[in-house]
């Protein structure tokens, strides 16, 4: 498995204090099937908990990813699980088209994105 976080979202896990090892955690389960809720268009809500807390406190994240024989796997958008209940429908068609995009690319060009500085690769246990 290899996962990825946009330099956006980065930003708003950091802030949060989210650590990579609860982000490779959250990216595991939901290779495995174990989402909130499928969105469409290869977006997925999985929740993660917020550090001392139970899932009850966390957060929402967004997900993209294909739902059958996926290895990547990317951290799109999150909030906390208390401002919000879910993404407008426009956030939605933006994080789609996000997703497709990002799910489709080659080794290389995920490479060049990295090298770009645009996405980060998550250390899971590799």
């Amino acid at each position: 498995m290899r996962a990825f976080k946009g330099k956006q979202f980065n930003r708003w896990a950091a802030g949060e204090s989210i650590d990579d090892s609860d982000l490779c955690q959250a990216a595991t389960e939901a290779l495995a099937g174990q989402v909130e809720t499928d969105l469409g268009g290869y977006l997925f809500k999985k929740r993660i908990a917020r550090s001392g807390g139970g899932t009850s406190g966390g957060y929402r994240t967004i997900l993209g990813f294909r739902k059958s024989s996926s290895e990547r796997i990317f951290f799109l958008y999150g909030f906390p699980k208390n401002s919000r209940a879910n993404i407008t429908s426009r956030e939605h068609n933006v994080l789609s088209a996000n997703a497709q995009v990002l799910v489709d690319l080659s080794d290389l060009q995920i490479d060049a994105l990295k090298t770009k500085g645009s996405i980060i690769e998550l250390e899971c246990g590799q």
